[in-house]
């Protein structure tokens, strides 16, 4: 009896979590499109000058020998960010274990549309930058898609969105935050220093240690993944993979404990800091950019228009190619509420790959002089995906409930 309540209890957890989610990703969406706004009316505006100066500012800490540098923008990319990494990371497991990913046949629709909608994109960016050494560093960027900015455009169709499509869209994100965490790890790795590689191996090695003798004190694990983070900012490999990495050995239940899940206690604390705070301070330094200058040259560079055209273009026909040849091919089969045309406006709404684009971007050309500003392109292709998105939603939802 004890087994049955706790497996009912389990259930009913994960079905008020997905509603919560959603609607924190959804609200969370729309302040970051806000928050991107923000930064782009400073960036054009006599208050430009405060704006540059507030992300430049340098911040010091020191422990001894030990120092780390940055400026504002960096700790809020390489630092805040890692806790955000860290938040993927906890969802990745528990979907896994014991959530819409458990199913083995809930996710081979999502996964075909995030292979494809990783795959065309970053094919549709090299077509127009294979041949310049530097611009091909960025064919990573149009691949990402940003599930809280997609998210918040559903929000604005209200209760029309059936969450089997909702559903989908995260899981189908889950499957692309994968891919992006792969390809920072593999691509964007800079000279390793292997002192640094060894600290951070030794830090998983007790991780491992904690998570077999069912350690659930939270600080523990935070302690040991702060010295990871450190490790891993010298290491030459990115810092906010410490994140994903650390999350993979909470534990996600404790048996001595009624069943209590750390994971899950970990994730709800986060999500909102998350949402509400760290994405869109991200958002806000990372969005300013400056359009008094930019003019033809800028707007048809190759950077910008292979990532524009790579997320508008790219993601229709990756996410919708692939999903529609899994099913001809009857791999799987689309949820009885989902019209084609609904899974054709999410495909575009998958173009939207802010967050995620702007991080790989910021690791793709970093510290190099750029002819143009990459974001023009994410931004411009994460708009168009978000409008035509939107339109073929709303159209498609009304014609089905119309039915």
């Amino acid at each position: 009896m004890k087994k049955l309540n706790f497996m009912k209890n389990t259930q009913d957890y994960n079905i008020s979590f997905i509603s919560k989610f959603l609607k924190t990703e959804a609200a969370g969406g729309i302040l970051l499109i806000c928050a991107a706004i923000l930064a782009i009316i400073l960036a054009n505006s006599p208050l430009d000058i405060y704006y540059n100066m507030l992300i430049d500012m340098p911040v010091v800490i020191k422990i001894g020998a030990l120092e780390i540098n940055k400026p504002w923008l960096l700790w809020v990319n390489d630092g805040l960010m890692a806790v955000f990494f860290f938040l993927i990371g906890l969802e990745l497991k528990r979907e896994f274990l014991e959530g819409e990913l458990s199913d083995k046949k809930k996710i081979i629709l999502p996964g075909l549309g995030a292979i494809g909608g990783m795959a065309i994109p970053a094919l549709i960016y090299l077509i127009f930058n294979i041949n310049d050494p530097v611009a091909v560093k960025g064919w990573a960027i149009p691949a990402a898609t940003d599930i809280a900015f997609a998210l918040g455009v559903l929000a604005l169709l209200g209760s029309k969105v059936p969450t089997s499509l909702k559903i989908f869209l995260t899981s189908l994100a889950i499957f692309d935050d994968i891919g992006a965490i792969l390809i920072i790890a593999v691509f964007y790795t800079s000279k390793l220093s292997f002192t640094a590689l060894i600290i951070a191996g030794f830090c998983t090695a007790i991780l491992f240690v904690l998570n077999k003798r069912g350690v659930i004190e939270k600080s523990p694990y935070i302690i040991i993944g702060l010295v990871m983070w450190v490790a891993l900012l010298k290491s030459g490999v990115h810092a906010t993979l410490a994140g994903v990495v650390v999350a993979m050995f909470i534990p996600i239940r404790c048996e001595k404990d009624n069943g209590r899940s750390p994971l899950k206690s970990l994730e709800h604390d986060l999500h909102y800091a998350v949402a509400f705070f760290i994405l869109p301070l991200f958002a806000f330094c990372n969005s300013g950019i400056n359009f008094i200058n930019v003019g033809r040259a800028e707007l048809f560079h190759d950077i910008p228009l292979g990532i524009a055209l790579g997320l508008f273009f790219g993601k229709q026909i990756g996410v919708f190619g692939f999903c529609w040849l899994g099913i001809k091919l009857k791999l799987v089969e689309l949820p009885k509420d989902i019209s084609l045309m609904s899974l054709y406006g999410v495909s575009a709404l998958c173009g939207i790959g802010f967050t995620m684009s702007l991080f790989i971007g910021s690791l793709a050309f970093a510290g190099g002089a750029m002819p143009v500003d990459e974001r023009i392109g994410i931004v411009l292709g994460s708009v168009a995906s978000g409008i035509l998105g939107y339109v073929i939603l709303r159209f498609s939802l009304k014609a089905s409930a119309n039915k």
